[in-house]
C-alpha cells in the first residue's frame, strides 16, 4: 500500500484526484473484492481523453512492445482501435497462438479472439467507470465476462477487472499503471474476492502519424497470409 500511495503521489494530477473513487480502488488492490463501484457500458465505448489520439509505440515492465492506435469518431470522441489493439497485444504475449481478434458489429463492448487450436474467446465488458479528475490525468476501470470455448470442452468463465491510470507527461509520452484481477464465473456468486492478481507499469511513446489507420481488417489479414 505505502509503494502504490507513493507512485500515484509522484505523478502529475494527483492532487486533483485525491478524492476520486478509482483512485481509492486502486489504492486498495490486490485486496479487490466484487461487486466494483462500475455502471453497465449500455453499449456505448470507452472515451478516453483528446491526448490519446494518434499512434503508440507501448512497453510493459516486463519488456513486451507493441503498438495501439487511437481515433477521433466521427462526433469527435476519442477511441482505441480495439480489435487492432487488442489483436497487437496478444500477438506480443501469446504470438502464433492468437490467430484474429474481431469486433462484434453489434456491441462495441463484445471481441471474439480466434486461437490457433480451434479455441475461441469471447470477452464482453460488463462494468466501466471512466475520470478525467485533472486535464493531464485519466482513469478507467473496466469488468470483463470471458468465455472460453475449447473443442470437447465445456465453456471456461471468468471475469476480469482492470483498472488503468494515465498520466500525461510534459514531453508527449505517456505514463501507465494496470491493475488487474481475476474473479471466479458468475455461478460462484455477485460476492467474491479475487482469485488473482497482476500489476504492471506501462510506458507510451507517441509513433508519427503516418499508417495511423491500420485496423483489425489488416491485422487479421496479416496473421492469414503469415
Amino acid at each position: 500500500m505505502i509503494a502504490i500511495v507513493a507512485l500515484l503521489l509522484a505523478w502529475p494530477g494527483t492532487a486533483a484526484a485525491a478524492d476520486d473513487p478509482l483512485v481509492g480502488r486502486l489504492g486498495l488492490w490486490p485486496d479487490w473484492r466484487l461487486p466494483a463501484p462500475l455502471a453497465r457500458p449500455r453499449g456505448g465505448d470507452l472515451v478516453y481523453p483528446d491526448w490519446f489520439a494518434g499512434a503508440w509505440q507501448v512497453q510493459d515492465s516486463e519488456g513486451t512492445r507493441y503498438t495501439v492506435r487511437f481515433r477521433p469518431r466521427a462526433d469527435g470522441a476519442v477511441v482505441g482501435e480495439r480489435a487492432a489493439n487488442a489483436y497487437a497485444v496478444g500477438r506480443a504475449v501469446l504470438g502464433e497462438r492468437l490467430r484474429a481478434v474481431q469486433d462484434d458489429p453489434a456491441d462495441p463492448n463484445r471481441q471474439l479472439a480466434r486461437l490457433a487450436d480451434d479455441g475461441l474467446l469471447d470477452s464482453r465488458v460488463i462494468g466501466r467507470k471512466s475520470t478525467t479528475p485533472a486535464p493531464d490525468l485519466f482513469l478507467a476501470d473496466e469488468l470483463s465476462l470471458q468465455v472460453l470455448h475449447r473443442p470437447g470442452q465445456p465453456p471456461r468463465l471468468s471475469r476480469v477487472e482492470t483498472l488503468s491510470r494515465y498520466a500525461l507527461q510534459n514531453d508527449g509520452s505517456i505514463r501507465g499503471l494496470q491493475r488487474q484481477a481475476v474473479y471466479p464465473p458468475p455461478d460462484a456468486g455477485l460476492r467474491v474476492a479475487a482469485g488473482s492478481s497482476h500489476s504492471f507499469t506501462l510506458d507510451l511513446v507517441p509513433l508519427p502519424q503516418s499508417g495511423n489507420t491500420r485496423g483489425l481488417t489488416d491485422a487479421t489479414a496479416a496473421d492469414q497470409r503469415g
